[in-house]
């Protein structure tokens, strides 16, 4: 019976991650005067605590061996560099990671459309997950133009995780350097592997990259300047308050809308001087897309360990090396700062600071002068 319960629980995750759009995350680029690269995204999964607030760190020289349907028998390599990666239910990946040398690695859920490599046995020695993918890119290179030029020496083939309801993971991802230097890498039709260039750093979910492209010229027309007033014959019709050279602008939480409605925010962002500007503005930019629980997932089928969908928001600083967070329990933002870590001498950890599952609250009440207090009750 035991059994019989426990299938038919996987069975509704699968359903449910095939059935809604579990995962929406959302992702920018902002830039500073000080030639700062900052890279932020939400992070979204509605069906339960994927734990994303523990973070590992993973020490420079690691020995990896990649996973193939057929167990761990697949790329083996040592990593160059150190790095800190956010987790998904333990697993040593997750959404998104940034290495000693700032490289940024996003991943971002592209159901209906990733479709990784047929596994060959014979080939065995160069395949692995997408999640040891993403271990590859940030434990190998320094740099986007490092990871381009050696994609093809790796096949990225399907593996049921367990972790995961025994689902594919169907994701594309976004990578950055501290020059600025970013990608797009989407892997489909069996195995076929398509780069693109970032619009403006904005990277949202299905469908596949260059359809959002296509689909921003339906949007043309929104700009940050207000519209004009126009007069017909007794009437004066003026904009009701700011913001209306925006309207049109979608306002839901389908990866196509969300797309337009990051893209918009990014272009029309303030001048920012340096790298921390941009952190703070990359956090204020992404609270527009912090996804209400209900608003993603049907009242019958809310998860009772999560109050929110968007379980946590990241800004990694490039130029600076620095991840900041906030996450869903506590938002209060967070970081970690890589060059005070000695990768060559530290142990893999996890960070987890959510433990106490509780939002911090300062409270700053006027408190009544003591002297004053007591000479009222005389």
């Amino acid at each position: 019976m035991k059994t019989l319960i426990k299938r038919i629980a996987l069975l509704s995750l699968a359903f449910l991650m095939l059935n809604t759009n579990a995962f929406p995350c959302t992702g920018i680029t902002l830039k500073s005067k000080d030639g700062g690269v900052v890279v932020a995204r939400t992070v979204e999964w509605a069906l339960n605590d994927a734990q994303h607030n523990q973070i590992l760190v993973v020490p420079r020289n690691k020995k990896f061996v990649g996973q193939t349907p057929e167990g761990y028998n697949g790329k083996r390599w040592d990593g160059k560099y150190g790095f800190v990666t956010l987790t998904a239910y333990g697993q040593p990946y997750g959404p998104d990671g940034l290495n000693e040398e700032g490289l940024y690695v996003g991943v971002y859920y592209l159901p209906d459309f990733a479709e990784y490599g047929v596994y060959d046995s014979t080939k065995s020695e160069k395949s692995m997950s997408v999640g040891d993918l993403m271990q590859w890119m940030l434990s190998s290179f320094k740099t986007v133009d490092e990871v381009i030029a050696n994609l093809n020496s790796v096949l990225v083939v399907n593996v049921e995780n367990k972790e995961f309801g025994g689902a594919a993971l169907p994701f594309h991802f976004k990578i950055v350097d501290p020059s600025g230097n970013s990608k797009v890498i989407e892997i489909v039709n069996k195995g076929e592997v398509k780069v693109y260039d970032p619009y403006i750093g904005v990277i949202t979910n299905s469908p596949t990259y260059d359809w959002h492209i296509i689909n921003q010229r339906n949007y043309l027309n929104l700009s940050p300047i207000p519209n004009n007033s126009i007069n017909l014959e007794a009437y004066s019709l003026k904009p009701l308050g700011g913001g209306s050279g925006l309207i049109g602008l979608p306002g839901d939480f389908t990866p196509p809308s969300r797309f337009v409605r990051a893209a918009a925010f990014t272009a029309s962002c303030r001048p920012l001087e340096s790298s921390l500007d941009a952190v703070f503005e990359s956090f204020r930019i992404l609270d527009n897309f912090n996804i209400p629980l209900g608003a993603q997932v049907p009242k019958d089928n809310l998860p009772t360990d999560i109050v929110s969908a968007t379980q946590i928001t990241s800004s990694s600083d490039l130029k600076n090396k620095v991840y900041y967070y906030h996450t869903m329990w506590n938002r209060q933002i967070r970081k970690i700062d890589l060059t005070a870590i000695d990768f060559a001498t530290v142990s893999e950890q996890i960070i987890d600071d959510d433990a106490p599952k509780t939002n911090t609250v300062k409270d700053v009440t006027p408190i009544l002068n003591p002297k004053k207090s007591k000479a009222k009750k005389k």
